[in-house]
């Protein structure tokens, strides 16, 4: 065997996981987390076999997936927060991001949750740059001062729980991202986006739609 062929087999292999991932988020987006590793691999345009021996189980390739998303959509958002010399404007950044990547990404997220794979130190350089552009908001007289670290988690939770209640694919969102950001700073209130008519009111017991 050549050494170009080794390489060759490489590059194919990479090729193939390349479109099982993007075939994954496809399916999932479409079908939701309960879509199947055969319509995925058929939507790939492999076989079955090849699908597992890239990713042996659904843990793997939904891990994979998510952090293929990750690498391509929040990381570059992280990369601008930072950057950014307007440390609101950073944290507006990171949020709008954040949600909208959930709001996306709802049926690969499920099928995540549902494989277990779901592991914090994906989520972590979200949240170290939440709290470093906040505190450089702070410093700055963006924000209020009283915030602390967990106040960033639920209130990233908040913000995320709206997506049950919109239309999925609609920015309605947004709207409640304003209000938050008014909460924070709250001495020149923005004027809001739209309102969007309530999706689905969860009732005690229920999960929302």
């Amino acid at each position: 065997m050549t050494a170009e062929t080794p390489r060759r087999l490489r590059a194919d292999a990479a090729r193939n996981s390349e479109k099982i991932l993007r075939a994954a988020r496809a399916i999932y987006a479409e079908s939701g987390p309960d879509a199947s590793l055969e319509e995925i691999a058929r939507r790939a345009g492999v076989g079955i076999a090849t699908l597992y021996r890239r990713f042996p189980n659904k843990e793997e390739l939904v891990r994979a997936a998510l952090e293929q998303k990750i690498t391509e959509e929040m990381s570059p958002a992280i990369s601008g927060a930072l950057a950014d010399s307007d440390p609101l404007r950073g944290l507006v950044t990171l949020w709008e991001a954040s949600v909208s990547f959930a709001a996306q990404e709802r049926g690969l997220l499920g099928a995540v949750r549902d494989s277990g794979s779901l592991a914090s130190e994906l989520s972590e350089p979200f949240y170290e740059a939440l709290m470093v552009v906040t505190r450089r908001a702070q410093i700055a007289g963006r924000i209020r001062t009283d915030l602390v670290p967990d106040d960033l988690h639920r209130i990233t939770v908040m913000l995320l729980s709206v997506l049950h209640t919109v239309q999925p694919g609609s920015a309605g969102w947004k709207r409640y991202l304003t209000l938050m950001l008014d909460g924070l700073a709250p001495a020149q209130p923005t004027v809001l986006p739209p309102p969007e008519p309530l999706r689905q009111w969860p009732t005690r017991g229920s999960r929302p739609a």
